[in-house]
């Protein structure tokens, strides 16, 4: 065997094969380095792995700064959940990748929640005529009481879907909840207001 296939072999020395990505076994060592506290390890495991993670993370985010701030926080992540890593249920980089998706889809899910909260001052009034009269300002305040008498879920996919436009799927995907459950409580909630504005 020669000293490079040897070299590729043990993994040692950063191996990289011709197209350029690190090797599965070099990868796989330094996660168990990672895992064992060498901070060295993770350091050559950003090497490695980050501009592959990061076209991950860039894909779903399509932002590279918030990609790049997102990046910064799987491989803290890494650090906290290498010991979990078993070469024998998936490769370095299926691993890894894993990671990077899951805390790019969180970062998006939080975007979006952060959207919602600089809003918030005002959607009431987005749900009510805006006119100062005192019978729109006393519909919005029973507007606000019977939004509280809402199931809390229902009543923030009613804000979400009626304020901000998130279509029945983004709420799917923020709640974690089949698209028909979305439609359920979204009826439902517009049932429990409609009752409540109604016998007020």
């Amino acid at each position: 065997m020669s000293p490079q296939n040897e070299q590729d072999r043990s993994g040692g020395g950063g191996s990289v094969p011709d197209g350029g990505a690190p090797a599965d076994a070099e990868l796989a060592r330094l996660i168990g380095a990672v895992a064992a506290g060498d901070r060295a390890a993770l350091r050559a495991l950003y090497d490695a792995a980050a501009p592959k993670l990061l076209g991950i993370i860039l894909r779903i985010l399509q932002d590279r700064s918030a990609a790049e701030d997102a990046l910064q926080e799987v491989f803290v992540r890494i650090w906290q959940r290498a010991g979990t890593y078993d070469p024998q249920a998936a490769p370095p980089l299926v691993w890894l990748g894993a990671i990077a998706r899951h805390k790019a889809i969180d970062r998006l899910r939080q975007d979006k929640a952060a959207r919602l909260t600089q809003a918030e001052e005002g959607w009431i009034e987005r749900l009510a005529d805006a006119s100062d009269g005192e019978t729109d300002l006393a519909r919005r305040d029973a507007l606000a009481h019977c939004l509280d008498t809402v199931d809390a879920a229902q009543r923030d996919c009613l804000v979400l879907a009626y304020c901000e436009g998130w279509s029945r799927e983004e709420l799917a995907a923020r709640y974690d909840r089949p698209v028909n459950t979305i439609k359920t409580w979204l009826r439902r909630g517009l049932l429990s207001l409609r009752g409540c504005l109604e016998a007020a």
